[in-house]
């Protein structure tokens, strides 16, 4: 990645902060792009960034011109309120995709990475792990609009040659992940266990899901970014499942409180009863694997919102 001109779309987020810093280290040429940088997020001094929204095409093709790589990680709504303003999520989220896409295709953008969503996109799979061969039937607006960014990235490529690579992401998590949106399940309960408040399990606590550390997201972006092989779609994730229940244990233990006191909520219907991905294909063709080990990654998520979020007492 020395010298490569990059542009990270969601440079301001939770994936988006972290993949700067790692191409920054890598030697890469590196801009971000976002509406704003959340708390306790941060960038790298040496990244160039601008501010905008998807819609502003303007600024949105300053920022993509003379780019050699874009990272598209920006995305509008999440999942649990997706399905609530249907038409809403389309047209935030599909909109400005093509919107991303229309300027690659007309300034000679080399290649593309999109964040799709391994644990929206296939839906209630009949087999587990989940193989990027599965049948993908979302049961929530936002897989939906993942899905649709997959098949214009293949039509821009079929149509005007813009090479590109999906990574359907699992459940990731580690510093700069904010525990102050419905997204993000290790980062609030980390928080409310630091500052002594009750968590919030929605349902029995026994949905199970693939958590995996942003670290290991972002190599895996920086893999796909030079891999030249054949396959265009690939999951990212630990290959291991663990019930939200589990989670919860581990987190108290983790920092000394126990038992933690919950507050029980209702299940939510765009939630899938079991999400593990199976990343033989990964490894198969970039040689990636997880590197950071659970109960470490969740020490590290620990400090880092020990030293950063906690004081804010929000």
């Amino acid at each position: 990645m020395q010298g490569v001109r990059c542009l990270v779309i969601g440079a301001g987020g939770f994936i988006g902060s972290n993949l700067c810093e790692l191409l920054v280290q890598m030697g890469a040429k590196v801009s971000g792009y976002g509406r704003s940088i959340r708390i306790g997020e941060s960038l790298n001094s040496e990244v160039t960034w601008y501010q905008g929204h998807l819609s502003d095409r303007a600024m949105l093709r300053t920022a993509i011109v003379n780019q050699d790589i874009v990272f598209h990680l920006a995305g509008e709504t999440i999942p649990e309120k997706s399905n609530g303003d249907v038409n809403s999520d389309f047209l935030t989220n599909t909109s400005s995709t093509i919107s991303v896409l229309e300027e690659c295709r007309m300034n000679g953008i080399r290649k593309i990475v999109f964040a799709s969503s391994g644990g929206t996109v296939y839906g209630v799979s009949e087999h587990t792990p989940i193989s990027e061969y599965s049948s993908t039937n979302p049961i929530s607006a936002y897989g939906i609009s993942k899905i649709v960014a997959e098949k214009y990235l293949e039509l821009y490529r079929y149509q005007w040659g813009l090479d590109y690579h999906v990574l359907r992401i699992a459940n990731p998590y580690g510093p700069f992940q904010s525990p102050f949106r419905r997204q993000g399940v290790v980062a609030n309960m980390m928080y409310n266990a630091i500052i002594g408040k009750p968590i919030e399990l929605w349902g029995t606590g026994n949905v199970v899901r693939d958590f995996v550390y942003v670290e290991d997201v972002t190599r895996a972006f920086c893999d796909a970014a030079l891999y030249e092989g054949t396959f265009r779609v690939m999951n990212v994730g630990s290959g291991h499942g663990r019930t939200i229940m589990s989670v919860l244990d581990d987190i108290g233990l983790l920092n000394g409180v126990t038992p933690i006191t919950v507050i029980r909520r209702e299940s939510q219907k765009a939630d899938v009863p079991v999400n593990v991905l199976d990343i033989s294909l990964i490894g198969q063709e970039f040689g990636w694997h997880p590197m950071q080990d659970w109960m470490g990654g969740l020490q590290i998520t620990a400090d880092w919102m020990q030293s950063v979020i906690a004081p804010v007492r929000r």
